[in-house]
């Protein structure tokens, strides 16, 4: 079960036993910290280039089992999560790049992550609760057709955030990534259900400082304030 430390703001659920602490710097005396969802959420970069050091025994368990906790429509839980550790993390880029485009990849540290999550949200669990007593009168149950949202996406989004700002929290490096037109191949390949659709994937890992490159997309900086935040009228 993860436990909690207090902070001055919020309580953060950390990963079941593993204390956050930086694998980033360099002095190795860095104590355990306590980190703030503001801290994550500043903190959190892309990072492409791993070490294939693996993830200590149920680090990855705690960590989705923390992140599983995101709200779902009508509490539904219906976002379950692929978990690839070791021969699957090979076998996942062996089905989604093939040997010569792994062979030309430009960030070659970030095939080398020893663990990718894949959230994926199941539709006939939205159909099934919304065809509920307390929920049949929206009309959602009728089929997926029915959601002008299709919130099986939305609730896998909100888990792979919180996985992203978890996997921080632990000191660890992540990168959100699409599977696009591999996705159907994925779940073949790792006999996921037809029905279940996927809004990205996450590989996870120690961040390989050496192998970080520079990225236009990160040089672009921020938007101010004034520009996103629409006070009474857009």
């Amino acid at each position: 079960m993860a436990w909690m430390w207090p902070t001055a703001t919020c309580w953060w659920p950390l990963a079941g036993p593993w204390p956050r602490t930086s694998r980033s710097t360099s002095d190795p005396t860095v104590a355990a910290l306590t980190v703030t969802v503001s801290d994550a959420l500043g903190d959190r970069r892309s990072c492409r280039s791993f070490t294939p050091e693996p993830l200590d025994v149920g680090l990855l368990d705690d960590l989705v089992d923390a992140a599983r906790r995101t709200p779902t429509a009508g509490n539904c839980q219906g976002v379950e999560f692929l978990l690839l550790e070791g021969a699957d993390v090979a076998s996942y880029w062996e089905t989604t790049l093939s040997a010569e485009r792994r062979a030309g990849f430009p960030w070659p540290g970030f095939l080398v992550a020893p663990a990718i999550v894949v959230p994926f949200g199941l539709p006939s669990r939205y159909l099934a609760r919304y065809g509920e007593p307390d929920k049949v009168a929206t009309g959602l149950g009728a089929g997926s057709d029915a959601w002008s949202v299709p919130y099986w996406l939305t609730d896998a989004a909100f888990a792979a955030l919180a996985l992203q700002l978890l996997v921080v929290e632990a000191g660890l490096g992540c990168c959100f990534f699409g599977l696009f037109e591999h996705e159907a191949a994925v779940r073949r390949r790792f006999g996921v259900p037809e029905e279940a659709r996927a809004v990205g994937a996450i590989a996870i890992g120690y961040p390989e400082p050496s192998g970080a490159r520079s990225s236009r997309s990160t040089a672009r900086g921020r938007r101010p304030l004034d520009e996103v935040l629409h006070r009474g009228a857009w």
